[in-house]
């Protein structure tokens, strides 16, 4: 395929997962709102760290879809029909045992930690169980769909995954909605309905998939030298994994332990706002990634490269364009949102906006590194590093600092690993470090250091208002694009960008 009809494709495929996305961003923060008022800032609260504990037990999980994904879009980008049958159904076979087994530890070691460790009201218990075992169930049928979803982005389908993520989120909306209507307990309610929509969604990516994909055919097998080979994949990811995970549900767990549900409730909130956020760049990134690994698969670093750089640079100038005003304006989109806003909201959801502009920089190259099938070394350093997070945010909250200290170690962390990860990249894609310094990080910082200018100054002169809010989102857009080409992009971008954009005007 040309580099033209691959570029042509990752901008399509982008538009696509823009598209859905912009619909689930509204829809999403309307759930949210909804929700919060129905369950309350409490129940809110224990259904997300109830979440977070039993996210914990999808660890493996989560290796092993990165290791699915990896080898299908592999074999895909080989164009071997046998290897791509192969891959498939020793990855579904995994995956259903994997199901099995995640179910098994949970009951048996999730129940006991929920019951006498963690800080849920003793008359909310009873609700917290029942949750429990719903997002168990939820999460069997999510860890089994693996290999199917992993097969419609091999395939690069994203319009497919655009109408089944909505329909997904349309039936979580109708759920929010129904939830008073019932008579019972709201939040166990939520639960039993949200695993019935997971079982719905498993049925229609299976019957898509069979219908579509000739390898999903097979159904469930075992190559012992494939599987090994998959197995040590995803072992040497565990690492890095593990990292993510106790980032994310571990710190929750500690939050919960030192200060109760209802901070875990502000957390929620910061995290689905970030979540919103996260999708814009992770369509494009969801859209290049497939490229990404096929160039290294036939040996096209140079075509590698130029994606890696755009990839990074083009998710972090997005990621800002949304994040400046609301970093500024926090406090007054939450209000206009929420009925009520849990408190510290606020601290968290800044924090975890320059959190994600350094996840912007590294999800390519995380995706660089598993492309390689090489990450032995790559996950025991940088993972055993990142896991230094939840022990240090541990010792400063024993010390007596505020909740927001955990987020603060998780950003400087973050950043450090970014250095490191540049550091492992370079040999294995043949990746001069200059190049990457030269060509990404540096635009980066510039145009980090110039955008916040003029909104800093507004939302320091003007009072709280409608008028203060539209003039930060009016001033973002218009020093954003322009420090990006100025400072961010180089000739041969700018050519690509006055290039889609004649297209675009042409053809309407």
């Amino acid at each position: 395929m040309q580099t033209t009809d691959r570029t042509q494709r990752i901008a399509k495929n982008s538009m696509l997962l823009y598209a859905r996305m912009l619909i689930a961003m509204f829809i999403g923060f309307y759930i949210s709102r909804v929700l919060l008022n129905e369950l309350g800032v409490e129940d809110y609260g224990i259904y997300g760290v109830v979440g977070g504990l039993v996210g914990m037990f999808t660890l493996l999980n989560m290796s092993m879809a990165n290791t699915s994904i990896r080898f299908i879009t592999v074999a895909l980008g080989k164009g071997d029909f046998n290897e791509q049958k192969q891959v498939f159904s020793n990855a579904l076979t995994i995956h259903v045992l994997l199901a099995f087994l995640i179910v098994v530890l949970a009951e048996a070691f999730g129940l006991w930690f929920l019951k006498l460790e963690m800080t849920i009201p003793a008359e909310r218990m009873e609700a917290a169980i029942w949750v429990f075992h719903c997002s168990i169930s939820a999460i069997f049928f999510s860890v089994i769909n693996v290999p199917y979803n992993a097969m419609i982005g091999a395939y690069e389908r994203m319009h497919i995954y655009a109408y089944f993520s909505l329909t997904d989120l349309f039936l979580r909306l109708a759920v929010v909605l129904a939830i008073p209507y019932f008579g019972a307990d709201n939040l166990k309610v939520y639960a039993l309905l949200l695993l019935g929509i997971q079982v719905l969604m498993q049925a229609v990516y299976w019957q898509y998939c069979y219908r579509h994909f000739k390898e999903s055919r097979t159904g469930m097998a075992w190559d012992k030298s494939k599987a090994k080979e998959m197995f040590s994949f995803a072992g040497w990811s565990l690492f890095g994994d593990a990292s993510s995970m106790l980032s994310s549900h571990g710190l929750n767990i500690l939050l919960n332990i030192f200060f109760g549900p209802v901070i875990n409730a502000a957390r929620g909130v910061a995290v689905q706002v970030q979540t919103v956020l996260n999708r814009f760049t992770g369509s494009f990134q969801a859209a290049m990634n497939p490229q990404l690994i096929k160039s290294y698969a036939d040996n096209d670093f140079a075509y590698m490269h130029k994606l890696l750089f755009a990839g990074s640079k083009f998710s972090f100038f997005f990621f800002l364009l949304l994040a400046l005003p609301v970093f500024f304006e926090a406090r007054q989109l939450l209000v206009w949102w929420l009925k009520i806003v849990p408190e510290h909201t606020v601290t968290f959801l800044r924090i975890v906006l320059l959190i994600s502009l350094v996840e912007c920089l590294a999800n390519p190259l995380i995706t660089s590194v598993k492309a390689t099938g090489k990450i032995r070394r790559y996950q025991v350093i940088l993972g055993s590093f990142l896991l230094l997070i939840a022990p240090l945010s541990y010792v400063f909250l024993k010390l007596g600092c505020p909740a927001y200290t955990v987020f603060l170690v998780q950003f400087v962390m973050l950043c450090i690993a970014h250095y490191l990860r540049v550091q492992f990249v370079k040999p294995l894609i043949q990746l001069r470090g200059r190049d990457y310094w030269q060509q990404v990080m540096i635009k980066v910082l510039v145009v980090f250091m110039i955008a916040p200018i003029l909104p800093t100054l507004i939302y320091m002169q003007l009072d709280e208002s409608l008028w203060r809010l539209l003039l930060i989102c009016l001033t973002t857009l218009l020093v954003v694009p322009a420090g990006v080409w100025s400072f961010g992009v180089n000739e041969r971008e700018k050519e690509l960008i006055v290039e889609q954009v004649k297209k675009r005007f042409a053809r309407d």
